[in-house]
């Protein structure tokens, strides 16, 4: 991978492409999960057009195909090439089946695929809260099934995509799948996501050996995206209303897969692993949730928490 030409100052409004102008990724081999919409597709972009060979992994492979035909159009000769796999992260038999279908070193999985507040509670085929089922432990599974080809690369990375909603809440390890307390889908997120940021903290900590690093990011408020289709809109206003919920500034697409972009492949982040990144830099802690719009909890980047998220989650994907 070759560095840019002269040292960048990335930001807020700072593009996927703009963050691998003048990278060379051919040779590499990348997976991205949900990258059939928003900005799971730019990411792909962004990544194939810097010559990154990537699979697309994806629930539905129509879908995949046809976003993997127009990528095809739109990219300059020289891209790397795209492929499409199918993955279900509500079911683990399809991870297994990715998993086993992986051939070869893997340098970058990017774990972009999620679920975002359901209004009602639903479980996945084995028993599991959607979202934490979704968003947390099929990545999980993806990851460490993975592992091996991660390893083989030599320098590989995995970019974990969290959420300022993890604010909402951290990790109940009491009651993960909501079995004693009222379902709540911010909660719900909130959880899944903070899991999502202490899986990278668990990564980085097992896997450094390895010459694999981890890091989990915020994107940013893409309006552009089917991460809401499940939510209800109302519901959404009415929080918003509330006080509840804080919205950063929003950003296009292109803008939002950009720090996704820096932690899978930008030199100037080379070696760091186990942070939590937002506007393409490391997030600054945040001690409370009232109108907060950026920052990490602290509760999300504890050691501890991460050693017993890991332990929790290696028990349910046995």
């Amino acid at each position: 991978m070759t560095a840019p030409q002269t040292p960048r100052t990335f930001g807020a409004t700072t593009t996927a492409a703009e963050i691998l102008n003048g990278v060379d990724l051919h040779g590499r081999r990348a997976v991205v999960t949900g990258a059939s919409s928003g900005i799971g597709v730019e990411t792909v972009r962004a990544l194939a057009a810097a010559g990154a060979d990537v699979t697309l992994a994806v629930r539905n492979t129509d879908a995949g195909a046809r976003v993997t035909e127009r990528l095809e159009a739109e990219l300059p000769s020289g891209s790397g090439k795209l492929t499409v796999g199918r993955l279900d992260l509500a079911d683990r038999s399809t991870v297994t089946e990715f998993v086993s279908a992986w051939d070869g070193p893997l340098h970058i999985l990017v774990n972009n695929a999620g679920l975002m507040a359901p209004p009602e509670l639903a479980r996945t085929p084995d028993g599991r809260e959607m979202q934490f089922g979704v968003n947390h432990l099929g990545h999980f599974a993806l990851a460490v099934g993975l592992h091996p080809a991660l390893a083989a690369a030599g320098g590989s990375r995995v970019v974990s995509v969290s959420s300022i909603g993890h604010l909402f809440s951290p990790v109940v390890f009491d009651d993960l799948d909501y079995r004693f307390r009222p379902y709540d889908p911010w909660t719900s997120y909130g959880q899944s996501k903070t899991a999502n940021a202490l899986f990278a903290v668990g990564a980085a900590e097992r896997w450094a050996d390895d010459g694999i690093t981890a890091n989990a990011l915020m994107p940013g408020n893409i309006a552009d995206t089917s991460l809401a289709r499940h939510m209800d809109m109302q519901q959404v206003a009415d929080f918003i209303a509330s006080g509840e919920l804080a919205l950063p500034p929003g950003k296009t697409v292109e803008q939002g897969a950009a720090t996704s972009v820096l932690m899978a492949a930008s030199p100037t982040v080379e070696g760091i692993t186990g942070r939590y990144f937002e506007d393409c830099a490391e997030a600054k802690p945040v001690t409370q949730r009232a109108g907060a719009v950026a920052g990490v909890a602290p509760y999300a980047l504890d050691p501890d928490n991460a050693a017993r998220l890991w332990a929790v989650s290696e028990a349910f994907v046995r």
